[in-house]
């Protein structure tokens, strides 16, 4: 019996996903609660699970396709060996009563022919186009060639025809600066989420940047003297993150503007704190959102951030980790980045931006000593921040950084 695969709810305020990659092919076998395709919203990738298991007989939205939650998108036929028999060709009366049916052969080849298992669809289509079976890869359980397999030849047919149409010949002798070309690629939807968001906080928010650098010595010091025994104990590695996590809340708490938003004419202040951490997934850049950052330690925040990070590079992150936030932190530092002006993220009035450590030459007590220094940015809406409380903000993270024992005393 076919079951729907639907677009499941996948957040407030989310009505519409696009298609992503199918994870499964029609004809293929399909367990209960395994993934089967991948639909993408303007927050994030997501899988969604098989209702029950069997095979996947049909697919109703192909990739790039927009469908709203509760949708339709595939059809499972529940339990493989009915879905298998539901795909079978149906045997002659006589066939059925002299013998039992065969079993499939491997490779969809049968013994008494060797020729394929073709599928009726797949065999209209084949004589539509003057194919024959044995050019076409087929997909199907035990090898059977289904019409998708089928549509899929002739689509990419056509597209090598195209481009040899559209790739001219070269003149003899003619040198590799000929003729240029250009492909229009449709942006992902999170990319313009992305670009819609980036938009949105040029045109709404007053944006300036200021500037700081900060001596890495006394965190490094301290991670080189516990690393092993903090990860023996609590089964993650001590990185940087966590420390800036901790700084940020202390210097939120004394600056609230920056921990507040804007609506309509007034401010609202929070007094908790949902920290933001920018990580890099495949198709751009995520902000999951640690909620009450303030009340966890040092090792909680870095399991926490070390499973969005890995989550984030399978797109298993679900849409509620990626709304809400107070303030964000940024980490350019990862990539390279030696300074850079992050983008507040609506209706957030603040971003830390962290960058590249680098040995630099610097004076203490008189002399010229190297230390290991990091660049930080502050981005802030200059609507309800001044520039003096940016300024003191982000001499106060400084401060937290360079005697780290601060933020454990609280002074």
């Amino acid at each position: 019996m076919p079951v729907d695969l639907k677009v499941p709810a996948v957040g407030e305020s989310i009505t519409e996903v696009f298609i992503g990659t199918w994870l499964k092919k029609p004809g293929e076998a399909v367990a209960k609660d395994e993934p089967v395709v991948e639909v993408e919203t303007d927050k994030a990738t997501l899988e969604v699970p098989a209702p029950v298991a069997g095979v996947l007989r049909e697919v109703l939205k192909d990739e790039g396709d927009s469908a709203q939650v509760g949708d339709v998108i595939a059809r499972i036929e529940e339990g493989a060996a009915g879905a298998v028999r539901a795909q079978a060709p149906a045997a002659t009366p006589a066939a059925s009563e002299s013998a039992p049916a065969a079993a499939p052969e491997p490779r969809g080849e049968s013994a008494a022919s060797g020729e394929a298992i073709v599928m009726p669809a797949a065999q209209r289509l084949l004589e539509e186009h003057g194919l024959t079976a044995e050019a076409v890869p087929a997909s199907g359980p035990g090898g059977r060639l289904l019409k998708e397999d089928v549509q899929r030849f002739i689509a990419e047919r056509e597209r090598r025809a195209a481009e040899r149409e559209r790739v001219p010949e070269a003149a003899p002798g003619a040198g590799a600066g000929g003729e240029r070309f250009e492909e229009a690629v449709p942006m992902s939807p999170l990319r313009r989420r992305i670009a819609e968001r980036l938009v949105e906080a040029q045109h709404t928010a007053a944006l300036l940047t200021t500037f700081n650098e900060v001596d890495m010595s006394a965190v490094m010091e301290l991670r080189k003297a516990y690393r092993d025994d903090f990860e023996k104990r609590y089964g993650v590695r001590l990185g940087f993150m966590s420390f800036f996590v901790k700084a940020a809340i202390d210097a939120l708490k004394l600056f609230p503007q920056l921990n507040a938003e804007i609506r309509g004419t007034d401010i609202i202040y929070k007094d908790y704190y949902d920290i933001g951490v920018a990580v890099s997934a495949k198709k751009g850049l995520v902000v999951p959102v640690v909620k009450g950052a303030e009340r966890l330690s040092f090792a909680e925040l870095e399991k926490t951030i070390g499973d969005f990070g890995r989550r984030a590079s399978e797109n298993k992150l679900a849409p509620e980790e990626l709304q809400g936030g107070t303030f964000t932190i940024s980490n350019g530092g990862v990539f390279g980045s030696m300074m850079s002006t992050p983008i507040v993220n609506p209706p957030q009035s603040g971003v830390l931006g962290m960058h590249a450590i680098q040995e630099r030459p610097v004076a203490r007590n008189g002399q010229v000593v190297i230390r290991p220094m990091m660049y930080l940015a502050l981005t802030y809406d200059h609507r309800i921040v001044d520039g003096r409380e940016a300024v003191t903000f982000l001499k106060r993270i400084k401060e937290a950084i360079e005697t780290p024992a601060r933020m454990l005393l609280e002074v």
